[in-house]
């Protein structure tokens, strides 16, 4: 972690593209470590959000491709998991790529929603816009922590 927060942007942009793939990584925490080292807000929000949707378009691909061991081997994904989440978001459409920042089981969205190949523009879209809104909120949340540590420590 410490040595993406080192390359400040390029480091959000991996760490947020490798959390949005079945890794168990967390984008969180080097983003929260370059905006307390200084770096800009824009530049943060932009490189965690293209780095997140990347990865998450990339597990919509990969399920795209319908190869179910591909899918077990690479992303090591439970396929019952997966034919589960499938069935729930069946109906719901492709704007349900929103949800795909969800921890647990955004992974198993993506790659459904690719598997029963949605229509990639309301994906692409939709999940843009959750993965957006996720980092924003966070980074909100780290600025107004780093505000009420600063009064305190006055």
């Amino acid at each position: 972690m410490e040595v993406l927060i080192e390359y400040s942007y390029a480091g959000v942009f991996i760490a947020a593209f490798l959390a949005a793939t079945v890794l168990p990584f967390s984008s969180e925490v080097v983003l929260t470590g370059v905006l307390v080292g200084g770096a800009s807000y824009w530049p943060c929000l932009v490189a965690a959000t293209v780095g997140n949707f990347l990865g998450g378009m990339t597990c919509y691909w990969l399920g795209m491709l319908g190869k179910t061991e591909w899918i077990k081997k690479y992303l090591r994904l439970d396929i019952n998991k997966l034919e589960r989440v499938r069935i729930r978001i069946k109906d719901k459409g492709a704007w349900v790529g929103f949800f795909v920042f969800l921890p647990g089981i955004g992974d198993f969205i993506a790659v459904a929603l690719g598997f029963m190949r949605a229509d990639v523009r309301i994906v692409a879209i939709s999940m843009f816009a959750g993965k957006a809104l996720r980092y924003w909120v966070w980074m909100e949340l780290v600025y107004k922590v780093q505000e009420i540590v600063t009064v305190a420590a006055v």
